[in-house]
């Protein structure tokens, strides 16, 4: 265990408090005009996986775990979960539907991502910022419109709903953040 300041916890770090160890889900560090700052953190406790809120003023110190950060690499999913290998050990790991979430729908195999665990337990997932997919379903084209300030409703391949300009058609492959499956571009290749 390590002690940091309040103010720089982050999602994925793990904390102890009333010992209990806590997963850190959001952490937001609030100034209001009068008073102290306060970092307000919501946080899972790693024992029962019940949610628990948590509030420091931003420079108390608090016990952070130390959490393990590597590369593992998108193998499948069945009823256990997720499966990630890890491609230096070829060692592999389930990860619950829980820890991975909405994020799930952009996992794609082979694909490398984060994993941070602590003690062989995987507590946090983190993907790469954007990802290319396929429209499967969208307004036709409409000629000579081009790419202005309104966008219209898209379906990608993995079934996530995003907004594309107007120009973008079916079969058209786009990068979307994975973050909020928000449209970036068309795809180069």
């Amino acid at each position: 265990m390590v002690k940091v300041i309040a103010s720089s916890l982050r999602k994925g770090h793990v904390v102890e408090q009333d010992n209990n160890l806590h997963v850190v889900l959001t952490a937001e560090n609030v100034h209001p005009g009068k008073g102290n700052s306060v970092t307000n953190v919501t946080m899972r406790r790693m024992s029962d996986g019940v949610k628990v809120i948590g509030r420091w003023r931003t420079v108390e110190m608090v016990e952070k775990a130390d959490v393990d950060e590597r590369e593992y690499q998108f193998l499948y999913h069945d009823a256990e979960g997720y499966h990630f290998m890890d491609p230096a050990s070829y060692e592999q790991i389930a990860v619950s539907e829980d820890i991975v979430g909405d994020q799930g729908s952009f996992l794609t195999d082979g694909m490398l991502v984060y994993l941070k665990t602590f003690e062989g337990v995987a507590i946090a997932i983190e993907l790469p910022a954007r990802v290319t997919l396929e429209i499967v379903e969208t307004e036709p084209v409409v000629k000579g419109q081009t790419a202005s300030s309104s966008f219209k409703p898209a379906t990608l391949n993995n079934g996530v709903k995003t907004m594309v300009p107007p120009h973008i058609g079916v079969g058209t492959r786009v990068v979307v953040m994975t973050e909020d499956a928000s449209y970036v571009e068309r795809a180069k290749d």
